[in-house]
């Protein structure tokens, strides 16, 4: 069975940083993308940052370069560097792992993060 462990949320104030890792316990095979997605007070889950099978990133717009995805594929964890937080990034992070060909989708259980002075 495949479970994420997600850590590094909490409290921080605006303009500080943190980082959220997540690591895959079980076995996932094939191409996948793996990442981060978030959920904000009232609003719907949106997309942070995704790296596929092969190192290619996807970022969101919001992101605007404060914030890096990286991967470490032998621990199939990815680890996602948060620079210059705002009170907007506040919100519930979520890791995801899912395969290319939709066969599996397996989700986090989040990790707080709340940018406030």
């Amino acid at each position: 069975q495949v479970h994420l462990v997600e850590s590094g949320g909490g409290l921080v104030q605006p303009g500080g940083s943190l980082r959220l890792s997540c690591e895959v316990s079980g076995s996932i095979f094939g191409r996948n993308a793996m990442g981060w997605y978030r959920q904000g007070p009232g609003q719907e889950r949106e997309l942070v940052a995704t790296i596929f099978t092969g190192g290619v990133t996807k970022y969101a717009d919001f992101v605007k370069g404060r914030f890096t995805l990286s991967r470490d594929v032998a621990y199939n964890a990815v680890y996602l560097q948060m620079n210059r937080l705002e009170a907007g990034d506040t919100a519930v992070y979520f890791c995801n792992v899912r395969a290319l060909d939709q066969s599996y989708d397996y989700w986090g259980q989040g990790t707080q993060v709340t940018v406030s002075a």
